[in-house]
């Protein structure tokens, strides 16, 4: 059967001719590598690299040219684990990343690797992405030099890491005059340094370290784009369109888990005021938007980066009070640390606050309206 990026739920798929689907490829990988090992990931026990490779493997990190394939398999992975979905969207957004970038040597050097799992790694746009809207100051500042750039400074969250894993970020140029220039970084770098960062909440085996550059060189063939900000516009919509993929796994799974205590719990659980049917149809929904919305990632329209922002916004939302649903319909049971709903209730918070967070999609709604009406204004 041909590859489509049709969402379905993983648990439902068959293989029905020789060549099975993506998603149908994803779904095997995440029951026989994912879930046996996804409350070690949680707990921070195990980094799934082995699984990231494998994934890599039968082409979830190489499916880009269709956008709503890569978020199908993002989501079909969070249906099992929120951590490697989260892992997979730091994944596949390095490699969109190297496949949109001009720079020819850098792609030569670095897409096939990534793409196929072998070169593993993550982005590093937590802070550029804040300081783009006014909430920090970016951190990473960096000189031209003979061949490429030096850059110094230190970036507090990056996930997907390890020894020998690349990500890209962003620095600005030290000579004031505010340019920015986007790169791949290399873990690799003796000059470049990770240190663990405390136990998180959940999701503690992503791979996140701070990351310290001491004068750390960057030839041209590492550098995605210079300047930056007309590259980050091309792919800003990409990059949180892929964020869809962790809020529907984790949606889907609670709709499963909430249809799965009916047996036994649909005689208290009717007088609950959300049901799983609900969430259902709000998934429904947000699925065919997201498809709609991936169709054209390099759309320019004002109109068209509202929906993506404002799309992303009820991701959030929807995760947190479906988890939330989630964790009455199971009741006590669902109060084990051995039951899959409490780790949906914290992963949810984290489909809230990673960037761009809640708060940031709300603040970045209403720069862009006040933009809008001061255009308007103004013709």
């Amino acid at each position: 059967m041909t590859t489509t990026a049709v969402l379905r739920k993983s648990d439902d798929i068959e293989v029905t001719g020789d060549t099975p689907s993506l998603v149908e490829r994803i779904a095997a990988v995440a029951r026989t590598d994912l879930s046996p090992i996804a409350l070690e990931i949680d707990e921070g026990t195990i980094y799934p690299d082995r699984a990231l490779r494998h994934l890599g493997d039968v082409g979830a990190w190489s499916a880009h040219a269709d956008l709503g394939e890569t978020i199908a398999g993002i989501t079909t992975i969070g249906e099992t684990c929120g951590a490697t979905a989260f892992m997979a969207w730091c994944q596949n957004t390095l490699v969109w990343y190297i496949l949109n970038s001009d720079n020819a040597a850098l792609k030569a050097k670095y897409l096939s690797d990534t793409a196929s799992g072998k070169l593993l790694g993550g982005t590093g746009l937590s802070n550029p992405m804040k300081s783009f809207f006014g909430i920090e100051k970016l951190k990473l500042k960096g000189r031209r030099t003979d061949g490429g750039y030096i850059v110094r400074g230190a970036l507090p969250w990056v996930s997907n890491l390890g020894p020998d894993h690349m990500f890209g970020t962003i620095f600005e140029l030290d000579d004031g005059s505010g340019e920015k220039v986007m790169f791949l970084a290399d873990c690799a770098d003796e000059n470049l340094s990770l240190t663990p960062c405390k136990p998180f909440l959940a999701m503690d085996g992503t791979g996140t370290y701070a990351v310290q550059f001491r004068d750390v060189f960057i030839p041209d063939d590492q550098v995605l784009a210079a300047p930056a900000m007309p590259f980050v516009k091309k792919i800003r919509a990409g990059f949180i369109l892929m964020q869809m993929g962790m809020g529907l796994g984790l949606l889907r799974d609670c709709v499963a888990i909430m249809d799965s205590v009916k047996p036994s719990l649909a005689h208290v659980n009717c007088f609950l005021p959300q049901q799983p049917e609900d969430f259902a149809g709000l998934l429904a929904k947000m699925e065919a938007e997201t498809m709609m919305l991936a169709a054209t990632p390099f759309d320019t329209s004002n109109a068209y980066w509202r929906s993506v922002v404002e799309l992303r916004l009820r991701a959030g939302d929807a995760a947190v009070a479906a988890a939330h649903a989630t964790m009455l319909h199971c009741g006590a049971r669902g109060y084990l640390k051995s039951h899959r709903a409490q780790r949906r209730l914290r992963e949810s918070y984290f489909v809230a606050i990673v960037t761009p967070a809640t708060k940031q999609l709300r603040k970045m709604l209403a720069d862009n309206a006040r933009e809008y009406q001061g255009d308007q204004g103004g013709a």
